[in-house]
């Protein structure tokens, strides 16, 4: 008899299946070893994708390339900063299933508490090279297979290509307690749009996602503190899950060729600000 978690999970893929129809997409999910980006990595694969899931905790990948199936999730772990890695997460995909990655998501990415004035500057290049830097080389590397794909197909409409980056509503809505953190998010935002312009006409899909809280492990990570997580789930939440984006995410990229969802924001019913 089958376990009460495998029960549960083909009723999960079931549902999924039937809600986002990405059959025969080929995807990179960066940050995928937890939070938004398993949660992405998961609903694709249970929604026909097959993927290349990355992070830099290879164990946390093993199992869950076990869940979805190895034929159906390849594992490239790595610094998805460097582009040694970028590369290696294209060309598995490429390997493995016999054509382009056509559904990218831009996902790793780190967080700092703390202003200008007030978060350790000890900490600063780290962030930034992970969640600008290495954000632009996954949006570059992408790019130019994309528009090779296309371009040998013939035809942009044969087969929908997507470029999705998750941004924040602090890259938008500057908060001064999170402004270095957000600085790299507006910066990300501001790629991304600019992206959207220079490949949208060639038939490449570029979609801006800005979450704002998400109940994860990201706030620990990134040094906010217990009390604080508490006080400001206790005033918006029920908080954002992981589950909540990828739905959004698994929506956007099963929409047809023509139609293109550039910009969300997402928040909690309740979150006012930021």
């Amino acid at each position: 008899m089958p376990s009460a978690f495998a029960l549960r999970f083909s009723a999960f893929k079931y549902a999924h299946s039937m809600a986002h129809d990405l059959t025969d997409r080929i995807a990179v999910v960066t940050g995928a070893s937890a939070g938004i980006g398993m949660a992405t990595a998961r609903l694709l694969a249970t929604s026909g994708a097959r993927v290349v899931i990355n992070a830099r905790r290879e164990p946390k990948l093993r199992d869950l390339s076990q869940e979805l199936g190895v034929d159906r999730a390849q594992v490239v772990a790595g610094d998805a900063a460097h582009p040694e890695t970028v590369d290696a997460m294209l060309d598995a995909a490429k390997k493995a299933f016999e054509r382009e990655a056509d559904l990218v998501v831009v996902n790793a990415g780190r967080g700092l508490s703390g202003s200008v004035m007030t978060s350790d500057p000890d900490e600063w290049d780290e962030m930034i090279r992970t969640n600008l830097v290495g954000a632009s080389w996954l949006l570059r590397k992408a790019g130019e297979r994309m528009l090779a794909d296309i371009e040998a197909a013939g035809d942009w409409l044969a087969r929908p290509h997507d470029i999705v980056v998750l941004g924040s509503t602090v890259g938008r809505h500057i908060s001064p307690f999170s402004s270095m953190y957000g600085s790299t998010k507006f910066a990300v935002n501001s790629l991304a749009e600019a992206l959207r312009r220079e490949l949208g006409p060639k038939g490449v899909r570029v979609t801006l996602i800005e979450p704002g809280i998400v109940a994860s492990e990201f706030q620990a990570v990134a040094g906010y503190d217990d009390e604080w997580h508490r006080t400001v789930g206790d005033r918006v939440g029920p908080l954002l899950t992981g589950d909540d984006i990828a739905e959004t995410i698994g929506w956007v990229c099963a929409q047809p060729t023509r139609v293109h969802l550039g910009d969300i924001v997402i928040r909690s019913t309740r979150q006012d600000y930021p």
